[in-house]
Order: C-alpha cells, then structure tokens, then sequence
C-alpha cells in the first residue's frame, strides 16, 4: 500500500479534479447512512471518464481499491470510504441530454434522482424509481445499489429502468452494456462488452446454468446478490440489469442511459387506514390488481403524534396512490380502490391537494430518520433495512418477525413498501457493548432464516452490502455464492473495487461505526436533555440520510442553507455530524475540541437551527457549534467578531447610555470611524453597521406607567439585556394573575427591539392593549443570552441567564407568560436556556415553558379580539427559528383574519444574528437570500406587505438593496391607527 501523500500527488498529476488527502475530506467519506466506517486514503472528484480511468490506473500502480459514492444515502454500507473514494457529485453531475421519443436520458452518475424527473417532466415523462431520498440520492448510486422507492409497484426497481450502461473496470476496461435480446450473438456487435468479460460470463452462466434457473427466489424486490439469472439466454442476456445492483465491486459507471416512463397527468392519494400494522400487510397485495401507483405501510408507532397530521382514524395506513389522464378519471380509480378495501379498512381519506399530498408523503419519506428513534428516545439503527418477502406472505412474515424481536429483546417499527413485500426497520440493536453486538449477529443469523423461509430476499431494497452479504450463503446456497466469487473475480480479478462488499464480504458485525467513539460521556456545558446528555449521542442522531443535501429547500423548509450555498458535504449538517464523529472517535481527526478541521466546516454553519425541525432525527447543529466554541477557545483569545457580536448587549447598553445624537451615532456608523470599528471587530466590510435607536424601548416605556414595570419600579435606566441591573424604590405588588383583571403579559425587551428597533416594541403594546391585554416588563435588564450562545461563549452565557431568572422570578412565581418579539431571542428562552442552565435550576424548565410569541400571546389571551383589516397580500420569509422551536400556526392565523394573504417563504434570510456580519461571510450570506427570501419580495407588487419578525431578516432586506421589511406587529398597529382615523 501507499503512503495517502504519495498517492495523492500521483493522483493530482494525473487527474483534472479535485484530489485530497486532507483530514477533513477523508473524515466526511468515512461513513454512509450505514452502521459502518471505513477510513479512505484520498477522495477524488473526476471531472469525467478520462479523470475516472487516470484515477485507476494510479490506484492499481499503487495497489490501492476504489469506492464510486454518490450523495452517501447508501443503509447497508457499501459507500463507505476505502482506498480512493470517487465522489461523483461535484462534476460528473449533469443531464446529458433528453430523447422524450425514445423515453430515454443519458445522464452521469452524479445525476440527482429528482433532477432527473424535473427535466423529463415538461414531456409528461418521469424516471420510475423513487427511494425516500430521491431530492438527493444519485443515478450512480441508484444503479450500483438497484434502488427502488414507493412507485415500484408500477414502474419497477432502477434495474427495470436502465438501458444502457458505460463502465470503466478496476483494470482499465470499458465497457457499454445493454440488453443483448433473444437473439444473443447477433445483437452482440453493437455492444462494446470486452471478450474477456464476455467470454468468461458466458462459461461462469454454462457451467451454473440450471443453478441459475432455479435459485432465485420469484418475487419483485430480489435486489439480494449479483443478478447472473438476467445474464440467461431467456432473459434476453441482459448485461445493464446484472451489473445493476453490483454496489461498485464490478466496475465504475462513468454514463447512463435510463428510461423514462409516461407521468400520470392527475394523482389522487387513498390513504386507507387498517386496525393494525399486520391488517395492512395482508390487504397490500390485494390492492395490486387495481393498478395502484404506490402501496406504502407505515404504523402508528412511527407517528406518534397523529392528531394533525391528516391521517385517518386507525392503527397502521396504506399509502395508494392512484393516476389518470384527468382529475375525475384519477379520483374515481381511487374511490372504486376504496370501496373494494373498505371492507378491511376503519377509514380512509382521498387527498386531491397537491400540497396535501406532499404533507402526508412528507411524514413517509422522513421514516428513515424517525424511525431512528424509539418513542422512549432510544436509539435504533438499520441493518435489517429492507428484506423483502412475496407480497401475499408479507402479513404472515411480519406477525413472525415482531415475535423473533420480541425472542431477542428488540424493538423496532417496521413501514415500508408493503405491496412489493419490502419492509423497512430501524431496531434497537446495542451496536456499543460486545453483549449487544453478539445479539445483533444472532438476531441476523435467525433473520435471514426467516427471510428464506418466507421466500424471500435478505435485501429488497439498498443492496446486501456489509450488512448482509454474509449471510448469502443461507438464501442462495454454496453453488450460487460461488457462481457470485467467479463473477467478482471475472470483472475484478485485483478486488479492487469495493472489497470486503457483496464477495468475500467482511463480517456483519466487523467495521461498525461505533467502535472510535468514547464510551463514556464527554465533559459538555449543554444537558442534551434528549439525549441523557451525552455528547456522544447527540452526535450519533445524525444517521446520514442527507436530508440536509438537498438542493433546493419547498415550503416553509430551512435545512441547511450553507449547503445549498456552497453544495460542499461539509456544509451540509451531515458533513458536519461526520466531522465531530470523527472528532470524538480521535482516528481521523486527532485534534478532538482543538480540530481546525471541525472549525472550519462549523464557520459556516449559521446556527440558523434549521436542522432541528427540518432533519428527521433532529440533529441541532446550532448546539453542537455552540459546544464546539465553547471547548475549542477555552483559554485561548477568540476571533475578533466574539467580542465584537458576542458581547453586542453590553456595547448597545453603553451606547445607549451616552445618548448620542443623529449626527454622532451617523458618524459611527460611516466613514473612517466605522471602517476602524469593523476592522477591529472582524465585522465584514460590506456591512453597514446597524443605526441604534434614539430612544430605547425600555426608556420610552417609563414614562407611561412605572407600576407596569414587573415588581419593583426602576429608579435608573435599567434597559439592556444582561447587564442592566437598575433597581428602585417601588411597588412589590405582582401586577395581573392573582387579580381581578385583563389577562398580563411580560413583553420581553429584547436587545434588538430594545435598541434597535423599539418601534416593534411600541407596536406590539398598542396591538396587545387594543386587545384587552395588559403588559409589563422586567424591573431588571434580562437577556436570552443568545450572542454568547451563538459564539459559544457558554460561561458568561450561564451568568446572563442565571441573573434573568432572578429578574424575572416574581413573572415565574405569578404565572405571567412571557411574550416574545424577536424570534431568535424568543427561542433561545424556550430552548437554550433550558438546556444550558436547566440543569441546576427548575425555574428554567417554567420559563421556557411560559414563553409565547406574539401571535401565540394574542390567540390564547384574547381569542375573541378582532384585529384591524389589512386586506393586502404578504411576502417575505417565515424567520429561521421560528420554524424550528417556535411554530408559525399562530401566525399564519392571525395574518388571516386581518386579511393578509398569501405565503412566505422558507429558507434562511442568511444575516443570521452574528454570522452574516463576521468578516469572511458576505458571500455565503447573500447566496442564502437569493435562495428565496430575496426573489420572492423583488417579485412582490408594490401594495404587498413585506414581512420580516426577525432584526436580522429586516436588515438583510435593507442592506442587500430589497424592499423594507416589517414586523407582524408593526402592520397590525398601523391597521389599528388607520382603523382609528376613518
């Protein structure tokens, strides 16, 4: 073997793409959406097949393997790093071309699933394999694992769907494979197969022939082993359909050509609903004779939540979706669907709203990732993804696989595909004890029995991979396992593609991801109270599903706009997941919290808390920066822009102090003044320092009615988050709660409402007091301590929020909810606090449970209030971590009743508090606000209303040119003033 550095410079002599062997990129292959880890030596990204045959010819001068990885979405193990990972994903990405009379594509492996679709669309066309991942997964992997998805039951697995295939061997071969025909020989000249290839399957097929015609089991998701029976003169020697689900042992697939099927002009989702998850199994295959597009199962263990979701009353759901030529011809196909199952069924709805049925799909496309968790919060983890048994036995199979985890002690919550007989499960294996992992072999070896004995594929979906290839052998027996080695060794007699992968495969339980990291908890500052706070743990929540990768963010999403931004796997959630694996495992990245590595993919994170909400199993990545900082410069001097955004309560409080006038504060904010400001305090230069108000809110406030201060009147000034701490002479009666009076409310004064933008403060007291609500705020200054969070200075941030319960005990002790403005300080109150103090203080756990926002304050203390008509439509963004923590109902409600129409977007405005002001970060910021929030106000008419709740959103919009931006209680004072005036 060679040294990484040596190969690496042979490889950047040869090849046109990008090489490295740095610890970072070699860190991101290590893993895929498996339970395995294998460590590369270099990742190549080929910028065509010229870049993929240089990249094999130095890798066989230098004995080293060779893994193809598309986006790493693969559950069985079979992208994980060895030797040279070849990334597809950068450069060989693009579709080549579009034959909508043939139904055809030609695309590079790198090729989005999604992309795909989206360019045969205009065609009325559509590529027919869809897995779960589709927004994100590739052609090339979809090929090397013979992938699948929810429309199989019409239109088949990938291995149906390719035409023709272009491969580079590990020895240099290239190869253009097809469907030869009945005719064999005679269609053989216009194909390009090496006669050494060629000629050595012809005798591994003679010399297994009637092995090869009755060792396959008959069912339609056998994606189990190497395909040798299409190589059978009656299967028309179908050469793409037996490299199809190959897993990249045989060759490298540099071109494809796939098929592309007529897309149903209209679509109808039946989602019935049975008694039971074994009710639904034995009514999928029923449904197959009316033509259904998709028969999905999933139970109610896997949507713990089902009020709400839409999904009608019953224990477990068949997703049936139905097509036709027009919208009546679509929904009678599934009406007459429901009738013939209604006598199995306790209820079912149709659902002809396209946005409708994105929602319901949503909730099945993300099992993957929820599934991850069990409803106590333990974890659970593939291995037995997708075996898959005859359509007709499924019930049975499942009744006989819940009782053999039950024997073993397991848990798991299968769905799946249940009209091809495909189950997906994730099970609470213990892949971290030597106890756990025997069980782990155990419970596969009795699994794969009752695969095989049920008829069935230990792989109907995703390949064997590491996870089950060993197996093999109890479903196919010794001869066909062998015929598999020939077929190995035919195509790659060096076994230097994918070893240890379907031939000769390691060991189910060798190379399992657990085994670099800690087996004790590390020394954290946050509880990870979902995670019995451990680091660790947290960490492992990130699966590698890759939701996080997609490249286009529908709906209200946010996840992850620095991925979108860059479409670097570091920047993405996942990448940033696999980095702090790595770092704790101490293999790869040996720094631990020093990691320059870790650093540098965490930079652009923008702690936007996108991935809370929008990643399946919940990955927080805004917390792990938070904790990442914190350990990372202790002791040490920290970037500039730490002082300077970090500690930005305390410089506004000073400012406000000085009371500078207009001249004075412009001066500071322009000129040289302001360009030696931003220098020292690492702010980019392209930034406008934001203008403080002349009057804080907190002072403007004083003068109506010091007793609407909670507790004691302030004698001082008071304001300021954190470190206000002026106390006076005053009243300690608790105002609201214990009296008879109009329900109260703690206005929170917020750094940015408070200096910078009071007139949201002023405009949410008017709102709440037209509607019978009485305010008060703090006697004290308080803080969320959101800027040192966000820069992960978690000390002082613990201090700041110790002295905020102290100020706010008499609201905690009263019951008085605290209302929210800015919704990133909103959330920080509702879940950093808590996570980082509540610990050793309960009141925080009381805190975070009594805030509100805004919208939510006014629909639950004055639900019968009517606000002023606005009647104008809306545009803007949905702020970040209103999303995540917070939930936009109350909002979208109350725009509603006054009159504002209309949706905002998603994604992230990318100011993002601190990050789109730090120096260096301009670029990423402003690429994250073209993504939507910037478009779609540019598009706006000029009387649509331009929303923006967030400071950051609002200054976002003003700096980069758009319209000005504001808030929701901003409107609805204006519409109050204007209502007052007629």
């Amino acid at each position: 073997m060679s040294d990484p550095r040596t190969l690496a410079g042979a490889l950047r002599k040869a090849v046109r793409g990008e090489v490295s062997s740095a610890v970072a990129s070699r860190a991101l292959m290590t893993m895929d959406a498996s339970n395995y880890r294998r460590v590369p030596d270099a990742v190549v990204a080929p910028r065509d097949a010229d870049d993929v045959a240089a990249t094999l010819a130095v890798c066989r001068e230098h004995g080293v393997p060779v893994v193809a990885r598309g986006s790493g979405t693969s559950i069985a193990g079979q992208a994980t790093g060895v030797g040279v990972v070849l990334d597809f994903t950068r450069h060989m990405n693009r579709i080549l071309s579009v034959d909508p009379d043939a139904r055809t594509a030609v695309v590079q492996p790198g090729v989005i699933c999604d992309d795909v679709r989206r360019a045969a669309g205009p065609h009325g066309l559509t590529f027919g394999p869809d897995p779960s991942t589709h927004n994100r997964c590739t052609i090339g992997g979809m090929v090397g694992n013979n992938s699948c998805g929810s429309h199989s039951v019409a239109w088949g697995t990938t291995a149906d769907n390719v035409h023709e295939l272009d491969v580079l061997t590990y020895a240099g071969e290239r190869a253009r494979l097809r469907r030869e025909g009945r005719s064999g020989a005679a269609a053989a000249s216009s194909l390009s197969v090496p006669t050494r290839l060629r000629e050595g399957t012809v005798r591994i097929v003679d010399r297994h022939l009637a092995r090869l015609r009755t060792g396959f089991p008959d069912l339609p998701r056998r994606i189990s082993g190497y395909a040798l029976d299409a190589l059978l003169p009656e299967n028309g020697t179908d050469w793409a359909r037996a490299f199809t689900g190959s897993e990249g042992t045989l060759g490298v697939l540099t071109e494809a050509v796939v098929k592309l099927v007529p897309a149903p002009r209209a679509r109808v989702l039946a989602v019935l609903a049975y008694e039971d998850e074994g009710a639904a199994a034995d009514a999928a295959h029923t449904l197959l004779p009316y033509g259904p597009l998709t028969v999905e199962g999933m139970a109610s263990d896997l949507v713990p939540g089902v009020a709400g979701t839409g999904l009608p009353k019953g224990g477990a759901w068949l997703f049936t979706e139905v097509g036709g030529d027009t919208p009546d011809e679509a929904r009678t196909r599934a009406e007459e669907l429901c009738r013939m199952a209604a006598g199995a069924t306790t209820d079912h709805s149709l659902v002809t709203d396209p946005a409708g049925q994105r929602a319901l799909w949503r909730i099945r496309e993300d099992a993957s990732g929820t599934a991850t968790r069990m409803p106590d919060g333990s974890e659970a983890w593939p291995g037995w993804e997708d075996c898959a048994v005859p359509p007709a036995r499924l019930g049975a199979y499942l009744r006989d696989f819940r009782e053999l985890m039950g024997q073993h002690g397991l848990r798991g919550t299968p769905y799946g595909h249940f009209g091809d007989g495909c189950i997906h499960i994730r099970i609470d294996f213990d892949l971290l004890s030597e106890e756990g992992k025997r069980r782990f072999r155990a419970f596969s070896v009795d699994l794969a029995d009752l695969v095989v004995t049920h008829g069935g594929s230990l792989s109907g979906e995703h390949g064997d991979g590491q996870a089950r290839a060993e197996l093999l052998p109890r479903m196919y027996g010794a001869e066909l396992v062998g015929a598999f080695e020939e077929f190995k060794d035919l195509w790659d007699p060096a076994n230097g593609l994918n070893p240890g992968i379907l031939a000769r495969p390691h060991r189910l339980d060798d190379n399992l991801r657990f085994e670099v990291l800690p087996r004790k908890p590390v020394d954290v500052a946050f509880g990870y109270p979902h995670d019995g706070g451990d680091f660790s743990a947290a960490v492992r929540r990130c699966v590698g599903v890759a939701k996080c990768r997609t490249t286009s963010v529908s709906g209200a999403a946010v996840m992850c706009p620095s991925f979108r931004a860059t479409g670097e796997e570091q920047h993405s959630t996942r990448g940033r997941a696999r980095l702090l694996h790595e770092m704790l495992g101490g293999e790869v990245v040996t720094d631990g919290w020093r990691s320059e590595e870790v650093r540098d993919a965490l930079d652009l994170c923008l702690s936007c808390k996108g991935c809370r909400s929008d990643c399946p199993v919940g990955v927080d990545m805004a917390t792990y920066k938070a904790e990442f900082l914190y350990h990372h410069y202790a002791g040490r001097l920290r970037p500039a822009a730490h002082y300077a955004m970090g500690w930005l309560p305390v410089w506004l409080r000073a400012v406000a102090a000085l009371r500078l006038n207009r001249a004075a504060a412009a001066a500071a904010r322009n000129g040289p003044l302001a360009n030696a400001v931003k220098r020292l305090g690492g702010i980019a230069p392209e930034r406008t320092i934001p203008e403080p108000a002349p009057e804080p809110f907190t002072r403007w406030w004083r003068p109506r009615n010091p007793a609407q201060f909670l507790g004691r009147t302030v004698a001082g000034e008071g304001e300021g988050e954190g470190e206000g701490e002026g106390e006076g002479e005053g009243e300690e009666r608790v105002p609201g709660a214990a009296y008879d009076e109009p329900p109260t409310v703690l206005l929170w004064p917020d750094t940015f409402t408070n200096y910078l933008s009071p007139s949201v403060g002023r405009a949410a007291v008017a709102v709440l007091e037209a509607a019978g609500v009485r305010v008060v705020l703090p006697s004290k200054g308080v803080c969320c301590g959101l800027t040192w969070v966000s820069t992960g200075q978690l000390d002082r941030a613990r201090t700041v929020m110790r002295r905020t319960l102290d100020a706010l005990a008499p609201a905690l002790d009263a019951g008085i909810p605290v209302v929210g403005l800015e919704p990133s300080c909103t959330a920080a109150l509702r879940t950093d606090l808590p996570e980082l103090v509540g610990g050793d203080d309960p009141r925080a756990a009381r805190l975070a449970s009594s805030v509100v926002t805004f919208a939510q304050a006014l629909d639950r203390y004055a639900p019968e209030w009517d606000p002023p008509r606005i009647d104008r439509p809306v545009a803007g963004q949905t702020h970040c971590h209103q999303h995540a923590v917070l939930g936009d109902e109350a909002e979208r409600t109350l725009r509603r009743r006054a009159g504002l129409t209309g949706e905002l977007s998603g994604g992230c405005c990318g100011l993002a508090g601190n990050f789109g002001f730090e120096r260096g970060h301009y670029d990423v910021s402003r690429a994250c606000a073209e993504e939507q929030l910037l478009p779609a106000v540019r598009s706006a008419s000029p009387e649509t209303e331009i929303l923006a709740d967030g400071f950051s959103c609002r200054t976002q919009l003003a700096g980069l040119g758009a319209r000005r931006g504001r808030h929701l209680a901003e409107v609805l004072a204006d519409g109050l003033r204007n209502s007052r005036n007629e």
